[in-house]
């Protein structure tokens, strides 16, 4: 397991300069936007798709920090009500596995979209109760739809050879690890989880827990290290779906926090060694989001707390059960 970043928050500076900050702190992979709502400041696809040489010098510059890159992300909404939407956020995503593959990256990290609520909407629609009974048949819908993309996108994937991996997201149809199984039992091995554990403290789910279950099904393909802390004394009295504005910070129910403020270091060392259990060994990506901090002291905290978490070395014979 080595320790990432997605390096979105360094976008107004130059790749090799980002590289070079990185190294510094302990980081060993990268994980670069190349469309979407990450955006492409590091990595056009334009430029790099089908350009070997561009390819080569991008290569060289990670070699001469020592430095792989765990996946690329590009989060959109495939599954858009309105066309337009829907096919560039579907180009973008095709592309980036594409990219993946000529550049022998493993993963693409994403969303899974959300569909509207029916045929004839406009506008994408998260459905989240049973009832009435209308939103059960909206949410069957959108499972329809959904199915439908992912089985052709994951044959697509399963041909470069690219695992996509989902982040589980409010506001997008698979948001919880029982949606994240749902699709992939549906489609293939190929999609699985951007595990980010950030969306699940606040809805209640146990990470670890949630880690077993997907673990189970070899399903995690990526890993986003990121923290959320909930405060309590607003969500008593407006729960934990909360529409305050992110930068209303003590207003807000729950905020995003860098790996350690939301959770302690012996729960990150619990994550750490169930990711281990159930076989994970890739990247732990760091994504800043916290807005209590710089993006430069938020990651460097982070990156210290998770350096005493990970093992270095692989387990030995287990001499003492002998």
């Amino acid at each position: 397991m080595d320790i990432g970043v997605l390096t979105v928050p360094f976008g107004n500076e130059s790749l090799a300069k980002t590289l070079e900050y990185l190294d510094g702190i302990g980081v060993q992979a990268v994980e670069l936007g190349c469309g979407g709502n990450p955006g492409d400041d590091h990595l056009n696809r334009a430029t790099y798709l089908d350009d070997e040489d561009m390819q080569a010098e991008l290569h060289s510059l990670l070699e001469a920090y020592d430095m792989r890159v765990s996946a690329l992300a590009t989060h959109n909404n495939p599954l858009h009500p309105d066309d337009a939407h829907a096919a560039k956020s579907d180009d973008e995503l095709r592309e980036a596995i594409d990219l993946a593959a000529q550049f022998g990256v493993e993963t693409v990290t994403c969303f899974s979209g959300l569909p509207a609520g029916g045929p004839n909407d406009e506008v994408p629609n998260w459905v989240t109760a049973p009832w009435p009974t209308d939103h059960t048949e909206a949410h069957e819908y959108q499972w329809d739809v959904a199915i439908d993309y992912w089985s052709d996108l994951a044959d697509y994937a399963d041909d470069k050879g690219v695992d996509v991996a989902i982040e589980m997201h409010p506001n997008m149809l698979v948001y919880e690890p029982h949606g994240m199984r749902k699709l992939r039992d549906a489609t293939n091995e190929r999609i699985g989880a951007n595990f980010d554990p950030s969306h699940l403290y606040w809805q209640g789910i146990d990470v670890t827990e949630a880690i077993r279950y997907l673990g189970e099904d070899d399903a995690i393909h990526h890993f986003h290290a990121k923290d959320t802390k909930v405060y309590e004394a607003n969500a008593r009295t407006k729960g934990v779906f909360d529409m305050t504005p992110y930068d209303e910070q003590t207003e807000r129910s729950w905020l995003f926090r860098s790996v350690g403020y939301g959770h302690g270091e012996e729960h990150w060392k619990d994550v750490v060694s169930t990711l281990r259990m159930v076989g994970y060994d890739g990247a732990l990506s760091i994504e800043h989001e916290d807005a209590l901090t710089s993006s430069r002291e938020g990651l460097e905290k982070a990156v210290d707390l998770l350096q005493r978490a990970v093992f270095q070395t692989q387990p030995g014979e287990a001499y003492w059960a002998e």
